[in-house]
């Protein structure tokens, strides 16, 4: 919202003509109210007009009636009040490239400059409006067109972003399910089976009854323990897994992904899981939150005064995120902290101007047999 109203209000600095001419008294009284009530009308619409289409599209008959309001409060302030006024016509060449198709801008723009010239030449001579006001019309004009677009191109960019993350989450649901039907559906059935049969069975042959109950009991703990085993690889996260879902997730995002290709081997498995969770949040956190166009991702061996240790660091371009001096750190940070801690880890996080860094070490045992690795895409 901010950048927006910089870009839109940075043409204000143009209304020092027409309040300076008001402010100098040269008008009759009424003249100089009614000049007040047009200038305030009119900026309220500018910034009205530009600042909520940019945000979201208005109705094509509403742009298209507060540009002609626009235009003829500039002409009927310019043509009573004087040349200070001509400067309207810039915000209106303006308005026009930040609401407007491309094509019918284009015209729009040429055509605002061409009566702004056109009255400007019966109140001063041509050569005071040329370079005064006809080239910020024209450049104003065209750069809200470029301007309109980048906008536009970055909302669509954070819709994408969300999208990409919703279906990478259905689609790990719907790989659940597809798993959890093809481990259970046997089994289930042949307990239903079983089921019917010892219900046969139990009248005249109670012995057979109680051979296909124990058969239902086996296969029930077997499915359990299928389960079980599925659910906990599911939950279980590994380095290479992760980083190959990191790449993938900040690709489809549109962000440059330098992310390495293979991880240190030999970790243990408690450590590794820790690393692989660090890693998903932060990739998840880069995808949604940060505005990133560059993320890279570095593993490696980092030798300090405390000791040998494997450091994890996700750095990107974006926003600055939550760092240690944070009032209420994310809560996804806390919960990487807490699992950290369990391995004898840290997290860091080093919030700077532009960008975001965030950084996991885990404690080298002397004699590991963790294999040294960097970055690499």
């Amino acid at each position: 919202m901010w950048q927006k109203l910089m870009w839109v209000g940075i043409w204000l600095a143009f209304m020092g003509a027409p309040i300076g001419d008001l402010l100098d008294g040269d008008h009759a009284a009424v003249a100089t109210v009614l000049g007040w009530l047009g200038l305030v009308a009119f900026v309220t619409v500018y910034l009205a007009l530009v600042l909520r289409h940019t945000a979201r599209p208005l109705a094509h008959t509403t742009v298209y009636s507060l540009l002609g309001f626009l235009a003829a409060l500039a002409v009927v302030l310019s043509l009573t009040l004087g040349s200070s006024w001509l400067v309207l016509f810039v915000y209106v060449s303006v308005s026009c490239g930040a609401t407007l198709p491309i094509t019918l801008a284009t015209w729009s723009i040429l055509v605002t400059t061409a009566t702004m010239t056109v009255i400007g030449t019966r109140a001063t001579h041509v050569g005071d409006v040329v370079p005064g006001l006809v080239i910020p019309a024209l450049l104003g004009g065209f750069a809200m067109t470029g301007v309109r677009h980048l906008i536009r191109t970055s909302v669509e960019l954070r819709e994408a972003r969300a999208t990409v993350a919703q279906l990478a989450a259905n689609e790990e649901r719907l790989r659940l399910a597809r798993d959890l039907h093809d481990l259970l559906g046997h089994s289930l059935s042949l307990i239903t089976l079983k089921s019917e049969l010892a219900g046969r069975m139990l009248p005249g042959h109670p012995d057979q009854a109680a051979q296909q109950v124990a058969d239902i009991e086996q296969v029930s703990r077997q499915a359990l323990v299928d389960v079980r085993a599925a659910v906990s690889g599911y939950r279980r996260a590994t380095l290479p897994a992760e980083l190959a879902g990191a790449r993938t997730a900040l690709s489809a995002a549109g962000i440059e992904a330098d992310v390495p290709t293979e991880a240190p081997e030999g970790l243990p498995a408690a450590e590794e899981e820790v690393l692989a969770w660090v890693l998903r949040e932060a990739a998840t956190n880069v995808v949604r939150h940060s505005g990133a166009r560059h993320c890279t991702v570095t593993i490696g061996e980092r030798q300090t005064l405390d000791g040998r240790f494997l450091e994890l660091r996700v750095q990107d371009d974006g926003k600055p995120g939550p760092g240690p001096a944070s009032p209420v750190p994310g809560n996804g940070l806390t919960g990487l902290a807490e699992r950290l801690e369990k391995v004898s880890g840290v997290l860091e996080t080093e919030p700077g101007r532009k960008g975001f860094t965030l950084i996991a070490r885990i404690p080298l045992i002397p004699d590991s047999s963790a294999t040294p690795l960097v970055s690499g895409s």
